[in-house]
């Protein structure tokens, strides 16, 4: 593949700006800042440490904290000692986090800065040989603290030459349909996927980066991790969630990329100071118009932003012209942690692609399948699931990832997407129906802020909704409002994917209670099974029940 690794680039860096900002961490707002010679610095003590705990080179290090400088540095460690990274979602449950710890043979834990300590507590009462080191924020209590081991030891020696097909790490995929796999990331791939990137949108230096969605997901740690080492950003970690926004405007990012849930609720944050009545009626006047878009772009600290970007989940198209309107144009990309998030991007933004995920990123070829899978093929594919070589055959045949999604291209290559392949549910009556496509037309006439289709051996389908909050909410009028839009949906659906009824739910779904991915994708198949019973007992002269 020929390019320069992440730690060989690091530590180019170091060398030829050792004093530029590399990260910077926001504590007691203010900035708390790592120079790239303080990184490689911290990482090659850190790599002095994992050697005298008995750490051996191949050995898998797993690593639990939400953003922050120091997980970008011991990712780096973990190269530059020829560790395999094992990362875990901030918000894994104990399940989750005990079967990555155990499968993947993890010896030694990082942990940083987490909402929420008990699963992890609970996980390592039964482990109590995994070494596990403290990142320098309030945490739980471990064997070895990070500062300290970074003051007591000296730089390792160490220059490691990756092959490319070397095993860099091991993601475990979010499991939206059952316990997460390990996919295996190498080096080579990393590298290529990144510089791909890099070389596609222009990063040039004096971009500035935000970090904050999990670096556990692979989006995060290719798209903002991937980049800012290979090609030397400056980028910043958030203090806290209720800080977020302040965070967002002190860095001022030039490249920012969020998921459909987060920019839903920039929307509705906008929607409460501008109503949309009010909105259009300011955008409709010129010299108002360019004032309005500045101001809303400032106040979410995107005023600089050259490139916004979504991904991990479906995406109305309504939002996105929504934000266009605003003169927010937010290029959609897709990709799975098989493909290291690197598949198709609408980039450069066309506005008459929005509704796609736009098309193969340079070096990707994408082609649909005779049943309509989406595959794709590149030199940026994972190595096949650790300890799972039938899975891994079954995902890779003859150089192609088989997605596990359907979709379609057009003319000029962009690809829309229908869903899962495992998402389409059977009704009692036989027929299949395709739950996205309809999700997507509902979410674009209507303010429902999450909601999942159900219906597998039911007589017809069942929406699941859960209602956007608003001010002076009224429950009979939003009914009303529901009804006229389920019936403009069934109107063009066919007889059998009509929706039988809505079920407004009261408990929004979360990752901690188990109907959300740490990436908030819904789980599709715990959501059916709750409401499994539905169907056969809705009322036949109700559409809309509010659930008890």
């Amino acid at each position: 593949m020929g390019q320069p690794k992440p730690y060989q680039q690091m530590l180019r860096w170091a060398d030829e700006r050792p004093d530029e900002i590399f990260l910077r961490q926001i504590i007691n707002r203010q900035f708390t800042d790592f120079t790239y010679s303080d990184a490689v610095d911290q990482a090659l003590r850190i790599v002095t440490a994992l050697r005298g705990m008995g750490l051996e080179p191949g050995d898998k290090v797993g690593l639990i904290s939400k953003n922050c400088a120091e997980w970008f540095i011991a990712d780096l460690a973990m190269m530059l000692g020829s560790y395999v990274s094992v990362p875990i979602f901030p918000t894994a449950g104990g399940d989750t986090i005990g079967h990555v710890l155990d499968h993947s043979e993890a010896k030694a834990l990082f942990v940083g800065k987490l909402d929420d300590t008990k699963a992890l507590k609970d996980t390592l009462v039964s482990r109590s040989n995994l070494q596990t080191i403290a990142m320098p924020y309030p945490t739980i209590n471990c064997g070895y603290d990070w500062s300290d081991l970074v003051a007591q030891h000296d730089r390792a020696d160490v220059n490691p030459e990756h092959a490319d097909d070397d095993l860099m790490s091991i993601v475990y995929t979010s499991g939206t349909s059952g316990l997460p796999k390990g996919a295996m990331l190498t080096y080579g791939a990393f590298a290529w996927s990144a510089q791909r990137l890099i070389d596609h949108i222009g990063m040039i230096g004096g971009e500035r980066l935000f970090s904050y969605l999990p670096l556990a997901h692979i989006t995060e740690r290719v798209y903002i991790m991937g980049s800012a080492m290979m090609s030397g950003i400056c980028t910043a970690f958030p203090e806290s969630l209720d800080t977020f926004i302040d965070d967002v405007k002190m860095q001022r990012p030039t490249l920012f990329i969020s998921v459909p849930r987060l920019w839903t609720l920039f929307q509705q944050r906008i929607q409460q100071k501008l109503p949309d009545g009010k909105l259009n009626l300011l955008l409709s006047i010129p010299f108002v118009s360019s004032l309005i878009k500045k101001k809303v772009a400032k106040n979410l600290g995107l005023d600089q932003a050259r490139v916004l970007g979504c991904g991990s989940a479906p995406v109305s198209a309504a939002l996105l012209r929504w934000y266009e309107r605003l003169g927010l144009n937010i290029t959609e990309a897709w990709g799975m942690t098989e493909s290291f998030a690197y598949s198709t991007l609408n980039y450069p933004f066309r506005a008459d692609k929005i509704g796609t995920v736009g098309n193969a990123g340079p070096g990707v070829d994408i082609k649909i399948a005779a049943d309509g899978e989406i595959l794709v093929s590149g030199e940026g594919l994972f190595a096949g699931y650790y300890k799972n070589p039938e899975a891994s055959a079954e995902t890779i045949i003859d150089g192609w990832l088989h997605t596990g999604d359907i979709g379609d291209l057009d003319s000029e290559g962009f690809l829309s997407i229908q869903g899962r392949k495992n998402d389409t549910f059977k009704t009692a009556k036989g027929k299949f129906v395709s739950p996205v496509p309809i999700e997507k037309r509902l979410f674009e006439l209507s303010n429902i802020e999450m909601m999942c289709l159900v219906g597998s051996g039911m007589p017809g389908p069942v929406l699941l909704a859960l209602p956007q909050e608003f001010p002076n909410f009224d429950p009979e009028r939003y009914e009303r409002r529901l009804k006229r839009i389920i019936d403009t949906i069934n109107g063009e659906l066919e007889a059998h994917a009509k929706i039988k009824g809505v079920l407004l739910i009261k408990e929004p779904w979360s990752v901690e209670n188990g109907l959300l991915t740490p990436t908030l994708k819904i789980r599709r198949h715990l959501i059916e099974k709750k409401y499994h019973d539905l169907g056969a007992t809705w009322p036949s002269d109700k559409l809309v029940q509010w659930e008890e």
